[in-house]
């Protein structure tokens, strides 16, 4: 498995279950912070790899450089990003999406993330088939009027960055 960094210029911090086979939360803030009103970035994405405080992968460096790089309008001032998954089971091959790949305390962490979140992306890509699971944090989703929702057209590790962000539409995913 190819380990990658973290984009320079960034700290980071994960939450882990007790056991470590869960990680319900992985924050990357911009260091030094950015001037003004600094937009928080919440991105739910299917299942967590080995990414931590130290190491990234492919998917969370992708989601670094797209929202702290790029210079994307829909993320400028962004801060944080607040990086969630549909299941927190940490898993680098064989995904099956069970119902114990989620975690105890999974919903807990992503309707904070939601919550503290100004822009939510929904980055777990269309070809996500686990529906029960899509309807839970749809559900989640959808009283956030007042926040801008976005998807990824494709799984961030499968993804480039032209044209990968759109306006969030629940019956597409």
């Amino acid at each position: 498995m190819r380990i990658y960094r973290h984009i320079d210029g960034v700290q980071v911090t994960a939450t882990f279950s007790p056991c470590r086979k869960y990680r319900y939360r992985l924050e990357v803030s911009r260091n030094p912070p950015v001037a003004g009103h600094p937009l928080t970035v919440g991105a739910i994405l299917q299942n967590p790899s080995v990414a931590n405080a130290a190491i990234a992968d492919k998917s969370v460096q992708f989601l670094e450089k797209l929202v702290f790089l790029q210079g994307l309008p829909q993320f400028a001032g962004a801060q944080r990003l607040i990086i969630v998954n549909q299941f927190a089971l940490i898993q680098t091959q064989a995904f099956s999406g069970t119902e114990m790949d989620i975690g105890a305390d999974n919903d807990r962490h992503i309707e904070q993330a939601i919550a503290e979140s100004d822009v939510i992306l929904v980055a777990w890509g269309k070809s996500n088939a686990h529906t029960t699971r899509k309807q839970v944090i749809n559900r989640m989703l959808r009283n956030q009027r007042d926040k801008l929702l976005l998807q990824g057209k494709s799984h961030p590790s499968r993804a480039g960055y032209s044209g990968y962000v759109s306006s969030y539409d629940e019956s597409d995913l």
